[in-house]
């Protein structure tokens, strides 16, 4: 499981986020991973890749989403596996929350093609934008992300959880998502099919003719911070930052109650 060989990044990203370990006494225990049977050859490469016994079996249920769905499940058993793969990053139980990155080297854009095959969509949004997205309970697999894509695309993405389920929506669009699904899903990556697909479906979009550009966010530095504090005024302010009355209201306001933390002094 060298991380730097971009397939077993890319097994390693999917099986953080969609793969389930679990253990039971005497050094007993299983790898899971369950997905829709349409992408059960993805399962069969995992196998290739794994030098240890696997089994892939199918079941047909009904579910939430449909009165009748079939899965597929890789089932890998060996220790030696597992521990290698708890090593990395992989939790035994539950893991939502408490995955990361890999402590070792690692072969970035590919782990994070598996990490958004698994959790991501890839696509067309209802108005007809290309988006591609990830949906994390991970901080740490947010954040990253954010970082990653701000070096691809110039687009920078403060996460933060939605208030519903706690959970981060991380989503680029139009030219944005272009740029990052070209880079992550190079030619003959492996990758889900259906979502290689879709992502090089988005390099045929053109921006209509007069549909506006959205101007980049202006982030507030510490030093502007300090001068809204000192000037205690929305219109002073706004007039010496180069702002709006209504961002350095609305700013002073965060920061008198305490959603954003006080510069500290230099």
């Amino acid at each position: 499981m060298d991380l730097t060989v971009p397939e077993y990044a890319y097994m390693f990203g999917f099986l953080q986020a969609d793969g389930h370990l679990s253990q039971q006494s005497r050094q007993r225990g299983r790898l899971t991973v369950e997905i829709t049977a349409r992408d059960v050859d993805l399962l069969r490469r995992f196998q290739k890749l794994t030098p240890y016994n696997s089994s892939i079996t199918e079941r047909t249920r009904s579910t939430n989403f449909a009165e009748v769905h079939t899965s597929a499940t890789w089932a890998l058993c060996s220790l030696e596996a597992r521990t290698r793969l708890n090593e990395l990053g992989l939790p035994y139980g539950r893991k939502s929350k408490t995955i990361a990155p890999p402590p070792v080297e690692f072969s970035r854009c590919d782990y994070l093609r598996g990490v958004i095959d698994a959790d991501g969509s890839v696509g067309y949004t209802s108005k007809g934008l290309p988006f591609i997205s990830l949906t994390t309970a991970s901080t740490a697999i947010g954040s990253y992300l954010a970082s990653y894509a701000t070096a691809i695309t110039g687009i920078e993405r403060v996460i933060k959880r939605n208030t519903r389920d706690s959970i981060y929506n991380i989503l680029y669009w139009t030219e944005a998502a272009q740029a990052l699904s070209a880079h992550l899903y190079y030619p003959s990556c492996l990758s889900l099919e259906r979502k290689r697909a879709a992502a090089d479906s988005l390099t045929t979009w053109v921006r209509p003719p007069g549909m506006r550009v959205a101007p980049e966010r202006r982030r507030w530095t510490a030093q502007e911070d300090r001068v809204l504090l000192q000037v205690n005024n929305d219109a002073a302010a706004a007039t010496e930052l180069g702002r709006t009355e209504k961002s350095c209201y609305i700013r002073l306001w965060r920061l008198r109650t305490g959603q954003i933390s006080m510069p500290t002094d230099r």
